[in-house]
C-alpha cells in the first residue's frame, strides 16, 4: 500500500516537473479542452501534446473522455490536493527558514540605520 502511494506520488511529481504539462494543467483548470484545442498552444505536434496528456492521465491529474474523434480532457483537482498535502508536511521547515531570514534582515537593517544615525 505504501509502495502504491509512493509510485503514485512519483508519477504525480514527474508529470508536474514538465513545463508543458504544468501549462496544460493551468489551461484545464479554466475549463475542459479537447486535445486538438491544446496542440496549437504549444510549439509541438498533436502527437507530442497527446503524449503529455497521457502522462497527466497516468498521474491521475486529468480525465480524458473519448467521444468519436474528440478527446475531451478535464482537470481532476483532487490529485493536486494530494501533491499539496505531501508538500505541506514541509511547510514548517520553510516557515522556520523564512523566520530566520526575517530576523537576519531585521538585524542587518537595524545595524544599517544605527550607522546612518551616528553620522
Amino acid at each position: 500500500m505504501v509502495e502504491d502511494r509512493t509510485e503514485h506520488l512519483d508519477n504525480l511529481f514527474h508529470a508536474l516537473a514538465n513545463g508543458t504539462r504544468r501549462e496544460i494543467v493551468s489551461l484545464l483548470a479554466a475549463r475542459p479542452h479537447n486535445v486538438g484545442e491544446l496542440a496549437p498552444r504549444f510549439d509541438m505536434s498533436l502527437a507530442a501534446v497527446s503524449k503529455h496528456v497521457k502522462s497527466l492521465e497516468r498521474a491521475g491529474l486529468i480525465n480524458r473522455e473519448v467521444s468519436g474523434r474528440n478527446h475531451i480532457c478535464s482537470l481532476k483537482p483532487e490529485a493536486l490536493g494530494e501533491a499539496f498535502q505531501w508538500l505541506s508536511a514541509y511547510e514548517h521547515f520553510w516557515q522556520d527558514r523564512l523566520d530566520a531570514l526575517e530576523r537576519v534582515l531585521a538585524q542587518a537593517n537595524g545595524k544599517t540605520r544605527g550607522r546612518s544615525k551616528q553620522k
